[in-house]
């Protein structure tokens, strides 16, 4: 929301200092502070007001040593990530970017499904929570939304790394130093993880069959990939520090910089740059 009205500050009127919030680093470094800040202001109070409503996990008791001491913890503090998240966001990423639109729809929704797991245990006194069955649709939905949108939308598109000796042939010896990019397509290429310059077509694969059918096995992979994560973070949230350090590598994953998907091998993203300011 600040992002569109200092841009729209800054193209009609001139104001001074408004010109600052189309650099990426300024905004991801607010996004932080904004996150900071509401972390430590209303987590606290938040863990409280939920310690008073009783919204604490029940433990089994397996007669192993310190497990009961997590009872009682509040269960539904997801709520204070949440609020991390979407509320930086909001205010300082540019929410007409069809990636920002994707990211805040996969947050809130894998976050409403579990709120609803958390509401179930907590009020319903449910132990079992959300059916596992609601669960995986609700993540296959969210995959088939995800990936006809990156199918068919046109803002999704990339541009690949042309190769040294095309660009040597087009601009000389001296532009084998730095990535050069081809023009912007809409395609359904993916970079092969851990493998330098190689690209996986999706409307290859199955050409021999149906050319379209390349799409189909596109939105069949996010599906794959959404559910697995989301259950695969759902498996380490179990023990202290581990779902946590997998963020931390997501963290580093590079972003639109030139430079750093050169030196990963991955394609360029147009638009793509302003994911920092959502992490």
């Amino acid at each position: 929301m600040l992002y569109q009205l200092f841009t729209y500050l800054d193209q009609h009127m001139d104001l001074p200092g408004t010109g600052l919030w189309q650099f990426l680093t300024f905004r991801a470094g607010l996004a932080i502070m904004i996150a900071l800040t509401i972390s430590l202001v209303f987590g606290g109070k938040l863990i409280a007001i939920l310690r008073k409503a009783q919204a604490g996990e029940s433990i089994r008791d397996l007669g192993l040593e310190g497990q009961l001491e997590k009872s009682g913890t509040p269960t539904m503090g997801g709520i204070i990530i949440l609020g991390a998240i979407v509320v930086p966001v909001l205010l300082v990423a540019d929410l007409a970017n069809i990636y920002i639109q994707l990211l805040l729809l996969t947050t809130l929704w894998m976050g409403g499904i579990g709120f609803a797991d958390d509401y179930i245990k907590v009020y319903k006194k449910n132990k079992q929570g959300l059916r596992g069955w609601f669960k995986v649709l609700g993540q296959i939905s969210l995959g088939l939304i995800v990936g006809l949108t990156l199918a068919f939308h046109p803002d999704v598109s990339l541009k690949e790394e042309i190769p040294v000796t095309e660009r040597i042939a087009l601009h000389g010896q001296q532009s084998n130093d730095l990535p050069l990019f081809g023009a912007t397509e809409n395609s359904l290429k993916t970079t092969v993880p851990f493998v330098k310059n190689a690209t996986l077509d999706y409307a290859d694969v199955l050409n021999w069959i149906n050319p379209d059918l390349g799409v189909w096995l596109f939105v069949l992979v996010v599906v794959f990939i959404i559910t697995a994560v989301s259950n695969g973070a759902n498996l380490t949230d179990g023990l202290d520090g581990l779902a946590g350090g997998h963020l931390c590598h997501h963290g580093l994953y590079p972003s639109r910089s030139s430079l750093r998907q050169w030196f990963c091998g991955i394609c360029q993203l147009p638009g793509y740059h302003v994911h920092p300011a959502f992490r």
